[in-house]
């Protein structure tokens, strides 16, 4: 097996020095070049397909996150270390663009190695400050999620509502009162992040929430 090809994104040249410092101790490891945004970093990806990226999460222009989802997109095999200073707000959105590592910039460089090595072995290496602010960022996203979730009664207002039917309609066949018939339709346009019956509708259909025969 070669050697271990990386470049290094960070639009602070101290840190990228440094980094490239840290990393020629190790023999494996080749430096292949470094670049200070994140477009140049897509586009040096698609030009020297280095084994690992190491991203810096923030940076002017195009950010690591954005960098991220398309050199993933593109180049699947290309594996990304996101780097931070800090539980990065952003950590959620790094994992979701594909990232195989999320380490903060004040890891040791024996650590910042081993992550290299381990990333290249198949391991998703997250540090545990970071996973801590994961956790929390993934469980209040489950929350919201479960917020949007319509009852069997708010579904069964929605599926009359696709099939063209007035609220009066409704509260008809439903068995209840008009007002009860609009708290509903409130209710499911909050929770669908609509406006309208129209937008509603095709929300609905769009996301088979409900499905008309």
């Amino acid at each position: 097996m070669g050697k271990i090809r990386v470049l290094i994104a960070d639009d602070h040249a101290l840190v990228r020095e440094g980094i490239r410092k840290l990393l020629e101790l190790d023999a494996d490891i080749q430096i292949l070049n470094e670049v200070g945004d994140g477009q140049g970093a897509i586009n040096l990806a698609r030009r020297e397909k280095p084994d690992i990226i190491l991203m810096d999460v923030n940076m002017p222009g195009t950010d690591g996150v954005t960098a991220t989802r398309v050199i993933k997109k593109e180049i699947p095999e290309i594996h990304v270390i996101a780097l931070t200073i800090y539980e990065d707000e952003e950590v959620v959105e790094m994992v979701k663009a594909g990232v195989s590592a999320y380490v903060l910039k004040d890891v040791a460089g024996a650590e910042l190695i081993d992550t290299i090595h381990r990333v290249m072995q198949g391991e998703v290496v997250i540090h545990p400050r970071v996973a801590n602010r994961l956790v929390r960022e993934l469980a209040r996203n489950d929350k919201k999620n479960e917020d949007t979730r319509l009852t069997k009664r708010e579904k069964d207002v929605l599926l009359l509502l696709v099939r063209g039917h007035s609220n009066k309609d409704m509260a008809d066949v439903m068995f209840i009162s008009e007002k009860t018939v609009k708290n509903h339709l409130t209710s499911i346009f909050k929770k669908l992040g609509v406006k309208d019956r129209t937008q509603a509708a095709v929300y609905a259909l769009k996301h088979h929430i409900v499905e008309d025969e």
